[in-house]
């Protein structure tokens, strides 16, 4: 019965985004209200390790957020609702499938549906300086992001995988000058996007120079510092540019890495990427599935892109490499290993 009141709910809301696009598309004053979104599915096989999981062991993957799931498997559809007004707006987020689950794995805490909602924020333009964002938005550090539409690596990677994923709270986006932009905030502890459970609050800021940033983290005395950027070296070679530093405590041991990620289009619909990264454990915390403290990574990730219209093709080759065996990477006798080398091939459509 529970399943069936909910996606009512979930149908009835769709409706009403749809007719509500119809109705302001009728005002030629209120035209900026869209919906938007993506759907994504994959094929993954693992090369040099089994691929079923028998007797409810785990299957063997990299230990790394999404796209870990053997055979053909779905990721997620996401529908994005949003009113962009001149002063004032709203961004509603739904994400539905594995990949949206897995996102905001730290809800639902107090609704039945509070699980499909990605984003859910408002925002108000106060003038052309300062603009004030109010609820549940994703994260502003690093370099990917959960939506597979606006990653060039279909598979993502440890630092993504292992900061923060979304926020609730209040920030402030304020412009400097010409070349600079601050944004200060105050929200929930990390990833409990529904309530605040405990009373204590997360800060963060992000100091941004031509599209490179710089981001601070505070939850709890726990503190990350994080560069996110990139260089067009040339019309048609880009390198992108993502280092973390996290410091926990005795209980939530830290991490440190970065990731490099050269892109080159080689024509109109086909860009072959890279991503290069070494992620290190500081103490034991459980990314890598070693077992043993300052343990690290280097997992390299060869990615194609190629466009047909809306449709994005992504056939993607992937090395994870650990300095001990992992529990993550099992051979084909369900043995740990050190490496593990496997296969995706994604269909990601954006519209």
């Amino acid at each position: 019965m529970k399943a069936i009141t909910k996606l009512v709910k979930i149908t009835l809301l769709l409706k009403f985004i749809l007719l509500s696009q119809v109705s302001f598309g009728q005002d030629e004053d209120s035209t900026k209200f869209s919906v938007s979104g993506s759907i994504d599915v994959y094929y993954r096989s693992n090369i040099n390790a089994d691929n079923s999981a028998p007797d409810g062991e785990p299957n063997a993957a990299p230990g790394t957020s999404f796209a870990n799931l053997p055979g053909f498997a779905l990721g997620m559809a996401n529908i994005i609702g949003q009113y962009q007004g001149e002063k004032v707006g709203f961004v509603a987020d739904l994400v539905f499938g594995p990949r949206g689950t897995d996102a905001i794995f730290a809800s639902p805490l107090n609704s039945e549906t509070g699980d499909i909602i990605n984003q859910l924020y408002a925002y108000w333009n106060i003038n052309d300086k300062i603009t004030l964002t109010f609820g549940n938005f994703n994260t502003f550090l690093g370099y990917e992001v959960i939506s597979p539409s606006s990653n060039f690596n279909y598979s993502t990677s440890y630092l993504f995988s292992y900061g923060p994923f979304s926020h609730t709270g209040l920030k402030a986006d304020i412009n400097l000058s010409e070349n600079f932009d601050l944004m200060l905030a105050v929200m929930n502890p990390t990833d409990i996007t529904e309530l605040n459970l405990n009373g204590k609050y997360a800060y963060g800021a992000q100091l941004a120079y031509k599209n490179q940033f710089l981001n601070f983290l505070l939850d709890d005395g726990a503190f990350e510092i994080d560069f996110t950027g990139g260089f067009d070296v040339s019309e048609s070679f880009f390198l992108g540019i993502n280092a973390a530093y996290f410091e926990g405590d005795d209980d939530n041991p830290g991490f440190y890495g970065a990731a490099f990620y050269p892109q080159y289009q080689t024509s109109e619909n086909f860009t072959l990427g890279f991503r290069a990264e070494y992620f290190a454990e500081d103490g034991n915390f459980g990314a890598i599935g070693t077992g043993v403290e300052d343990s690290d990574v280097f997992a390299a990730t060869l990615t194609g892109s190629y466009d047909v219209g809306k449709l994005t093709i992504k056939p993607e080759l992937r090395i994870d490499t650990a300095s001990e065996d992992s529990s993550f990477f099992l051979d084909t006798d369900l043995q740990p290993q050190k490496s593990l080398s496997s296969f995706v091939l994604a269909a990601i459509y954006s519209f």
